[in-house]
Parts: C-alpha cells; sequence; structure tokens
C-alpha cells in the first residue's frame, strides 16, 4: 500500500460520524395507538394487494378494486395518523461517544459489591443518568435524566436508558475476506 493510498483511506476514516439514534415519546397513548394501528392496516393491505396481484389466479375486476381501495383508504389513514403522531411526538436524540469517554464514564460509577456478583460492570442507578446525559444531542442534564428514570414507566424509562446505552455498541463494521 502506497502512502498515497493510506492517506486517501485515512481522510475517508476521519470523516466517518459517530452513530447517533432517536427515542422517541408520544404525549398521547391514544394517538400512537392510531398511528400503530394504521401502519398495521396499511402493511396488511399493502400485502393483500400484492398477493393478489401476483397471483396466477384470474381476479375480476370488482375484487381488484376493492383491495385497490381498501389500499388506498390505509395510506390515506396512515398519512394521517402520522402527522397527528408526529405533532405530539418528543424526540430525544442521542450518539456514541468516543469509547475512552465510555469506559471513563464507567469507571466514575463503579459496581457495588451486590452488582459485582450479579454481573454489573457499572452502579445502574448512577451510570445510566449520566450516560443518558453524556450521549445526549439535545444537552439534557443528569438531573433530567435521572427525574425521567425515575418517575416514567417502567418500559418507557427502560426504553431511555436502552436508546442511549445501545448506540454505545452500533456497529459500523462489516468483516469480511479482502
Amino acid at each position: 500500500m502506497t502512502s498515497s493510498t493510506w492517506a486517501s483511506l485515512e481522510e475517508q476514516l476521519e470523516q466517518i460520524e459517530r452513530p447517533t439514534s432517536a427515542f422517541k415519546l408520544c404525549r398521547k397513548p391514544d394517538v400512537r395507538e392510531r398511528y400503530l394501528a394504521a401502519q398495521r392496516d396499511f402493511e396488511q393491505a399493502a400485502g393483500r394487494l400484492k398477493q393478489i396481484k401476483g397471483s396466477e389466479q384470474v381476479i375480476d375486476v370488482d375484487t381488484l378494486a376493492a383491495f385497490e381501495k381498501q389500499h388506498k383508504d390505509a395510506k390515506t389513514e396512515l398519512t394521517a395518523a402520522q402527522k397527528a403522531y408526529d405533532a405530539c411526538t418528543v424526540v430525544l436524540r442521542f450518539t456514541a461517544l468516543e469509547r475512552k469517554e465510555l469506559e471513563k464514564l464507567q469507571n466514575q460509577h463503579p459496581a457495588s459489591e451486590e452488582e459485582e456478583e450479579k454481573g454489573e460492570g457499572f452502579a445502574m442507578d448512577t451510570f445510566a443518568p449520566a450516560l443518558i446525559s453524556a450521549a445526549s444531542l439535545d444537552g439534557m442534564p443528569v438531573e433530567k435524566a435521572r427525574q425521567y428514570l425515575d418517575t416514567w414507566s417502567t418500559a418507557d424509562a427502560g426504553d431511555l436508558w436502552r436508546a442511549a446505552w445501545s448506540i454505545q455498541h452500533q456497529r459500523r463494521t462489516d468483516l469480511g475476506k479482502g
């Protein structure tokens, strides 16, 4: 490999962005349920239409028109439901920390003996809000992360933690034969 080849590769490597993720939290459960139902209905209508069109069976014009109408109606409802969902959804963004930064943060929150016995590598109670804050692209303070982890439902708090933790382990590589 020549130095010019390496220089080109190095330039490309330096331009690689850290992975990011979005965590969405809808303020209105009924709006979220409508959106999820609209997604399911659209996928089902699209699947049925594709199956009908791909079938070797002869389909009469009226039956085909009915499936196409179901598909169109489902798409219209999905668009409306998506708009309503987006209007009342808060999006938090997270990014991967540099490896050394993550290790330093973990070391600042060592596991207790009891946590170590459970296989934990850090004190979850203090590390989780610290990581959420550190990984937040929106500047979430540690105190707010702690508050949300303490007051949100178990599922929502768990998802908040996973959004910040999982992005730290997102793979961007493919290992293959040269």
